[in-house]
């Protein structure tokens, strides 16, 4: 029996030996010591932007286009959004994919401020990306959760309050100006972090203030607070320009270019072939760039292969397009349509085309500065800066045209003309901004609701009284799962339909 109690308490010496050399620097040999336990600002700010610009290439693809007639879903079927056939679903989407991207962008912010990761350029890009998305949410739905938005994990509120837009976009821009200071000090950050800008501190800081132009002149013809948008717009373009650069040339968009590898890999690429291709091209969009002979769709000039650079196909050897906003009955032919992705690669297509990931162009900086000049906000000749923004929203596309510009516009019979009232003027900029925002979000719509420009012909099927939709409503699912917050929201904005004009809209 001594012998047995000897043996077991010799074991029981022995485990408590073990286990005290396993509790020792058990933290240190358990850690992989090729990886963190902290994440990386440059972790997380590609995917969150490939993200964000899958939902909005989605949404501009089928709801956008269809709105601004750039394509039309040839059917007779109820809730064709080109008729303004507005169903409750097509809130869901847009909402929920925004609101899940800002939490990434804010935990970007979140990263970029701890001691460890500290940088001061991620903070600023963070504050650039949230702003972008803030604005897209607001002036698709108006009034939104805002302030407390996105903090049910680290403040439990589960339940935000929708804020105003006024209050929404004031606040954007005073993230907007943090941005700046922060960038200003151009603190490195890796350039494989970054598919849009690559690194280059300095052009992300030229996007926020080109943002920051994008969004004061969308309030501009607001009366409460036009001259503090005009005042800062002027401060931005001619009194405060190193303060406030902005972008200068087509380098220096805010494009992500998909280039196939890894994460960058289009969202188009996920659409069926035969959905891609099935939507014709509406008369609006094609027949005024066969009427200019537009080299973005001029064949034998500037084709690759025989094929034009937004990929359109030919209808008996002619561009034509199909009526949008059409009758149930009246049955129109598809004609021309985008070509869908081949494997063979033997013609090209938008699915797979590297530019398609736009978030803000030079040539819209260029419009915003006509329109700007032309209503004697800022210096410079508008005609210059029309001119800047035709040619370069040609040469994005097709580097190879040369112009000169004024010629090609003179042809087109789309040239300025000085004496022109200021509504001719505004038609001019907006109808060459809107073929400029082709494929960025939903800004078409956007600006046609702001300027009602450029004029877009009715059909005689359109639904809402004929008139453009105004925003979305909310998702059903934010009614049943916030209904206080949501119906103070209606009482302050208005009845929650496509009707209602959003802030900026309003008188």
């Amino acid at each position: 029996m001594k012998k047995y109690i000897y043996i077991i308490g010799c074991a029981a010496v022995m485990f408590s030996t073990v286990l005290t050399s396993c509790k020792k620097n058990f933290e240190e040999i358990n850690t992989d010591p090729n990886s963190t336990e902290h994440a990386l600002p440059q972790q997380l700010l590609a995917p969150a932007l490939v993200n964000t610009l899958s939902a909005n290439l989605s949404r501009n693809r089928n709801f956008n286009n269809e709105l601004m007639q750039v394509t039309v879903d040839i059917n007779d079927a109820e809730g064709k959004v080109f008729r303004y056939d507005y169903r409750s679903s097509w809130s869901d989407y847009l909402y929920t994919a925004w609101y899940s991207r800002l939490t990434d962008f804010k935990a970007l912010y979140a990263t970029a401020t701890d001691t460890l990761t500290y940088n001061q350029s991620f903070q600023g890009i963070s504050l650039i990306c949230q702003s972008w998305v803030y604005s897209l949410i607001t002036d698709t739905y108006g009034d939104v959760p805002y302030f407390k938005s996105n903090m049910a994990k680290d403040s439990a509120i589960s339940y935000p309050p929708f804020d105003r837009q006024k209050d929404i976009y004031f606040d954007i821009f005073k993230q907007l100006e943090k941005a700046n200071e922060l960038l200003k000090a151009n603190v490195s950050i890796p350039g494989g972090s970054d598919p849009v800008y690559g690194g280059n501190v300095g052009k992300w800081r030229k996007f926020g203030n080109s943002l920051y132009l994008r969004l004061l002149l969308r309030l501009s013809g607001k009366a409460e607070v036009a001259d503090t948008c005009i005042k800062k717009i002027k401060e931005i373009v001619d009194v405060n320009t190193t303060q406030y650069p902005i972008m200068a040339n087509n380098d220096e968009s805010a494009i992500l270019r998909w280039t196939g590898a890894g994460p960058l890999v289009s969202p188009l690429l996920n659409v069926r072939e035969q959905d891609f291709r099935s939507p014709g091209v509406a008369s609006f969009f094609i027949d005024h760039l066969a009427a200019w002979n537009d080299p973005r769709i001029d064949i034998p000039t500037y084709g690759a292969n025989g094929y034009n650079r937004w990929a359109l196909v030919p209808y008996s050897g002619m561009f034509k397009g199909v009526p949008s906003g059409y009758a149930p009955g009246e049955n129109p032919q598809k004609m021309s349509y985008f070509n869908s992705y081949v494997s063979t690669l033997s013609a090209p297509s938008l699915m797979n085309d590297p530019m398609t990931g736009m978030i803000l162009n030079y040539p819209e900086v260029c419009f915003i500065l006509a329109e700007a000049a032309a209503k004697g906000w800022i210096s410079g000749a508008a005609d210059q800066y029309y001119n800047n923004g035709a040619m370069n929203s040609i040469t994005q596309w097709v580097p190879k045209f040369t112009g000169p510009i004024t010629t090609w516009l003179a042809a087109a019979d789309i040239q300025w003309i000085e004496s022109e009232t200021l509504d001719q003027k505004m038609e001019k900029i907006h109808l060459q901004k809107y073929y400029a925002l082709f494929l960025t979000d939903m800004q078409q719509w956007f600006e046609y609701r702001r300027t009602g420009h450029p004029v877009l012909p009715k059909g005689n099927g359109l639904k809402n009284n004929g008139i453009m939709p105004a925003r979305m409503t909310y998702p059903v699912f934010v009614q049943s799962a916030n209904p206080s917050n949501y119906k103070a929201a209606v009482a302050a904005q208005g009845a929650d339909l496509i009707s209602t004009q959003v802030w900026w809209q309003k008188p």
